[in-house]
């Protein structure tokens, strides 16, 4: 535990200087022995960052570690007594280019523990990741995981641990928020937990977990937590809508690297322009609307490759939403595309909201 006045001591110490007098441009982010070079990552997502949108993002580069959907380890481990199948949140994984993060949850040392060392013995992940920020209810009050573990720093501890002992050599790191409320700021006791636990890094959403993604992401509390962390890499995360937001949080907070998440559903090219801006290149331009069209139509393809062209065109609904976000016709778009179930009508509604370039 650390008092208030030590923390304040070690924020006025952590103080850093722009990013071109400080180092040039980020240098590259160290996992445990894992390069992770730009360190920039990308959020897992639950019902998004499955293998067809981390091949897109791949497609494009820029971002140096993809991770999975999140996965619950007890919901793996029922599976696994049902049957041998792999689940739909692990395909792809074990044929996918290296390095890749998983993240699981749970609240159990055990159950983690034997879904971690599966991970790295048959999926052979570059890293373990367990999430200790969802707020959802269903993980956080309901199954007493995610965000609500971070009531008790103690017991966070116990769980990495755990958890790192079963994956090792492979890397574990955690992802948390702020703390549970606004008036509860537990982070500073967690991360010292996590480092002390074993784990190689520490993500941190700018939030507490009643306020979902409401309001802005706290930077300058992520940014303390770097005086609290005495070996292990910093990666914050939050309102990252752009590659001069993440220049500009280099710049101004103690952090070795990013997480990109919402801000990268529908824009898949987003870190190629981030990696151009962190080498202090120009930024690419966005895709024109027929390049566009074509990356939805790709994506739509990898989607029906893994899931069929029934399941795959209604899966493929919120990703085209989020490719027209922002759009001339995006309303008209949500409300068409939300009725479609062939390829034929995907492709139809598609070609009416990105016309083809002149």
């Amino acid at each position: 535990m650390v008092c208030e006045q030590q923390t304040m001591t070690r924020v006025q110490d952590a103080k850093v200087q722009p990013l071109d007098q400080r180092r040039g441009s980020p240098s590259p982010l160290m996992v445990g022995t894992l390069t992770v070079d730009p360190p920039v990552l990308q959020a897992p997502m639950a019902g998004f960052t499955n293998y067809a949108f981390r091949q897109m993002v791949r497609e494009f580069g820029g971002v140096g570690l993809l991770a999975t959907e999140f996965i619950s380890a007890r919901g793996l481990t029922y599976l696994d007594k049902e049957n041998d199948a792999c689940p739909d949140r692990l395909w792809g994984v074990k044929e996918e280019p290296q390095p890749l993060a998983v993240q699981i949850w749970d609240n159990d040392p055990e159950t983690l523990a034997q879904v971690g060392a599966r991970l790295v013995n048959e999926y052979h992940v570059g890293v373990v990741d367990i999430n200790f920020g969802c707020p959802v209810k269903q993980v956080s009050e309901r199954a007493h995981s995610g965000s609500y573990l971070l009531r008790d720093a103690d017991r966070i501890g116990r769980i990495v641990e755990r958890v790192v002992r079963a994956c090792a050599p492979t890397p574990v790191t955690a992802k948390i928020r702020l703390g549970c409320t606004p008036d509860k700021i537990t982070a500073p006791e967690v991360a010292q937990a996590v480092e002390q636990a074993g784990a190689a890094a520490l993500t941190v959403h700018g939030r507490t977990a009643t306020e979902y993604f409401r309001g802005q992401a706290d930077w300058e509390r992520i940014g303390e937590l770097k005086s609290v962390l005495r070996r292990i890499p910093l990666i914050g995360n939050g309102d990252l809508v752009s590659p001069q937001k993440v220049v500009d949080v280099f710049r101004r907070y103690a952090v070795d690297g990013v997480m990109i998440a919402r801000a990268c559903l529908g824009r898949p090219w987003l870190f190629s322009q981030i990696a151009a801006a962190l080498r202090n290149e120009p930024i690419p331009d966005d895709p024109t609307p027929g390049e566009q069209r074509e990356c939805l139509l790709r994506h739509y393809d990898l989607v029906v490759q893994q899931f069929g062209a029934r399941k795959g065109t209604i899966l493929m609904r919120k990703y085209a939403c989020c490719y027209a976000r922002g759009r001339p016709g995006a309303k008209e778009f949500r409300t068409r595309v939300a009725g479609i179930n062939t390829p034929d009508e995907f492709r139809a509604v598609v070609r009416r909201i990105f016309p083809e370039d002149p």
